[in-house]
């Protein structure tokens, strides 16, 4: 608590005191209702590419990973794709070395393509991906 909220001002001092301490405390929240205001917003957007990530998941990444995730599919089982509801395979790699491949895609050690990068997409819509790949863990 400032010292002159402590202090008991009389007369037009105090009243001129009250004024003064009360215009930055208006710009201060003016400043946190904005920074809210962006918050709210660029969570309703992120809301929105939440949607769009189980599409963009089903367009890009069953085929081989299946919509559960589990990696039972024809072109998963010929890749040796992993299951992503194993917590075990989960902990085999970090969000960054999931971006990555998702967007450098990955090849085994005769150099051959096992996954192909993701074209197409922003950082934001990989980012939500790897978020979306570990929501299937069990």
């Amino acid at each position: 608590m400032p010292m002159i909220h402590a202090m008991k001002l009389s007369g037009a001092e105090g009243t001129a005191r009250k004024r003064n301490d009360s215009k930055p405390k208006t710009k201060t929240d003016m400043k946190n209702l904005t920074s809210i205001l962006a918050a709210a917003l660029a969570l309703s957007l992120a809301g929105v590419q939440a949607a769009d990530v189980k599409e963009l998941f089903e367009k890009n990444c069953t085929k081989c990973h299946g919509a559960d995730g589990k990696a039972d599919t024809k072109m998963g089982k010929k890749t040796g794709t992993k299951d992503l509801t194993d917590p075990k395979v989960q902990a085999e790699f970090t969000d960054a070395q999931a971006f990555k491949t998702i967007k450098e895609g990955r090849k085994d050690k005769e150099d051959k393509v096992q996954m192909k990068p993701l074209e197409g997409v922003t950082d934001d819509e990989i980012k939500a991906l790897v978020a979306y790949s570990r929501s299937f863990k069990k």
